[in-house]
């Protein structure tokens, strides 16, 4: 029921899906009418399905803890699915601030993990996109919460990009290592001497996200919400500022012609459909957010997500990653420890 228009594009996302991954089967929670109107349009999806009527929604303006008490409401019903074994993942286009506090509520966080983070794939210049983390579960984070996230991501980006040692980075106001706050200095001198599966490679700024140079950024949530929001925005201008050039003059519409391959290019790479699907890594379970403004291409790349983490087990590699931690915690002198 969640995204900016409901239940039409989140049946038409889902029966994308069903076409890219033919065993997967879904349960459908919210308004039995309107959802089962919508089936009639997609047979293939509709023998897939079953559908759980919700007697309620969460409003993208209602607040966490009000969310929570709305136990039957379609959101609430689709996490009890996984907590139950009823599910493998959920994934909707919500209301984000409810959806986290729902999932970690009936979910709880692994054993190892203080706090689940968000994670979304961004796209680069280089070979594969980025895993980033968090982009806003947790605006303020201690080292601890840090290193926890590099190892998370790390375990993500493995999967997604089929990669042994993901290189990582902490996301810093500067490459030097006296750089930035003690939080992110104490989260770095750890990385740098733990035995983990990943190449921790320092830092990066900001200006760095889409160059390629990392599998995995990793930042606290208020600063990896300001990053994404700041990058959407610019993918906006920077289309809406060539739209405009290219329609000022006859000259311009003719040169657009002439560069209309390497402008669609552009909208494919830039376009936020094809990178849809934000994880809540850390959880008992696979929680997947898909953006509230996604068309049918990106609720089904959210789904795609889902089901690629279910294949790949992402639970069960994020708590065998995490049992390499447990050293790093433990008291030594002359050892970096997180702030707490």
């Amino acid at each position: 029921m969640g995204g900016d228009v409901g239940v039409r594009v989140m049946m038409a996302g889902a029966a994308l899906a069903r076409h890219r991954h033919d065993g997967l089967r879904f349960t459908l929670f919210g308004d039995e009418t309107e959802i089962k109107a919508a089936l009639d349009r997609h047979p293939n999806l509709r023998a897939a399905s079953d559908v759980i009527h919700a007697a309620s929604v969460v409003a993208g303006s209602d607040k966490p803890s009000a969310a929570i008490r709305k136990k039957n409401s379609s959101m609430s019903l689709a996490i009890a699915a996984v907590k139950a074994g009823d599910a493998g993942a959920a994934v909707s286009a919500g209301n984000t601030g409810a959806l986290m506090a729902m999932a970690k509520v009936a979910l709880r966080t692994m054993p190892g993990v203080d706090r689940p983070a968000l994670a979304a794939l961004l796209p680069t210049l280089g070979a594969n996109d980025v895993v980033m983390l968090d982009l806003g579960a947790n605006t303020e984070c201690d080292a601890r919460n840090l290193v926890q996230f590099a190892v998370m991501g790390a375990a993500y980006a493995r999967i997604a990009f089929d990669l042994e040692r993901p290189r990582v980075r902490l996301m810093n106001i500067g490459t030097e290592e006296m750089k930035g706050t003690e939080e992110i200095r104490d989260a770095a001198a750890i990385l740098r001497t733990a035995s983990l599966p990943m190449a921790f490679e320092g830092f990066t700024e900001g200006d760095k996200i889409g160059s390629g140079d990392a599998d995995v950024i990793v930042c606290d949530g208020f600063s990896g919400n300001v990053a994404l929001k700041t990058a959407e925005g610019t993918a906006r201008f920077v289309t809406d500022l060539l739209r405009r050039a290219f329609t000022s003059s006859v000259r311009s519409k003719i040169g657009f012609l002439i560069s209309k391959p390497a402008m669609h290019l552009l909208k494919h790479h830039l376009d936020p459909n094809n990178h849809n699907g934000a994880v809540f890594l850390g959880l008992n379970g696979v929680v997947v957010k898909s953006h509230g403004s996604a068309d049918e291409k990106g609720v089904a790349n959210a789904v795609h997500v889902a089901a690629r983490l279910l294949e790949e087990d992402i639970t069960r590699k994020i708590a065998g990653d995490m049992a390499h931690l447990r050293p790093l915690f433990a008291p030594a002198s002359g050892t970096a420890q997180p702030a707490k």
